[in-house]
């Protein structure tokens, strides 16, 4: 299955991002704690340049802690500082002002010398759709300024917000890539809900997303659906969910579509628990192979 997803609000975001930077002290990628490599859009490095930067690893409550700590550790060997969010509830956004003082401290300091009066941090907040930008906007102004929603591309403008005296950021529309060169960051994108379900063949999706927690989080798979020996093969496992949960047609039959509606609504509900799709390691062998 190819996914691919590029409305034409996002090619204009593009042009915009990359004229506002002149203004901008710092970028704030924003991405996806369980997919931090996939929910990262390969543009962005090119986009914004040599702008300081603070990853900010959203929805972290829904990813596996352990893995979690391995990308901040991941990023602190590459001069990168990354925080683990939730834009949700509030947590460690605390630190993102404080983290961007850090960075920025030299670039201050310069300014102060020179007898420039102290401001605002500027920042730029950039990441791919349905990833918590607009939640993380609120939450950090404390009042709701920017739309939000939970499906993808509900921002579609650019707009300045004021976070008291310390912080301004630009919003940007989430900008996904014209074409995913590999099919499988489409899935974890799709399995994520970073693409809109209506576009998607979710039958395709809760196969990898099954395959996925075989391999990676079984017990996860027995416990949920009461399951004692998984079997191999994925369709006897769609079977064994779907007459458990009561997917079934006239006749006896499962109903596919149900069945997968239910798995992805309960991965993205964290019935299944706290899972990350993806390890540091996948990155380093993705940069070696390149």
């Amino acid at each position: 299955m190819t996914i691919q997803w590029f409305p034409g609000h996002m090619a204009k975001a593009r042009r915009q991002v990359t004229e506002k930077l002149k203004f901008i002290d710092i970028v704030y990628e924003l991405v996806d704690a369980r997919i931090p490599l996939a929910s990262r859009n390969p543009m962005i490095d090119e986009i914004i340049t040599n702008k300081p930067r603070l990853v900010l690893l959203n929805k972290a409550d829904m990813a596996d802690p352990k893995i979690t700590k391995e990308w901040i550790n991941f990023y602190k060997s590459n001069g990168i500082q990354a925080l683990a969010i939730d834009s949700q509830t509030g947590t460690g956004l605390k630190q993102i002002i404080t983290s961007s003082r850090d960075i920025l401290k030299e670039k201050f300091d310069k300014m102060a010398a020179k007898g420039i009066k102290p401001r605002a941090i500027r920042a730029l907040i950039v990441g791919i759709p349905n990833v918590g930008k607009s939640t993380l906007i609120n939450r950090l102004a404390k009042k709701n300024i920017a739309q939000t929603g939970d499906r993808p591309g509900v921002t579609k403008a650019q707009q300045w917000i004021k976070v008291g005296k310390d912080l301004e950021l630009l919003d940007t529309p989430g900008i996904l890539w014209p074409k995913f060169e590999d099919q499988l960051v489409g899935q974890k994108l799709a399995a994520t809900g970073a693409i809109k379900d209506t576009i998607l063949n979710l039958q395709d999706i809760a196969v990898y997303v099954l395959n996925f927690l075989k391999e990676e989080y079984p017990e996860r798979l027995k416990d949920r659906y009461n399951i004692e020996e998984l079997p191999e093969e994925i369709v006897p496992l769609f079977d064994e969910i779907g007459k458990r949960r009561g997917c079934m047609v006239a006749g006896g039959y499962i109903d596919y579509d149900k069945t997968s509606e239910l798995i992805l609504r309960e991965l993205r509900s964290q019935k299944l628990g706290p899972i990350s799709f993806e390890e540091p390691k996948q990155f380093e062998e993705n940069e070696s192979n390149e």
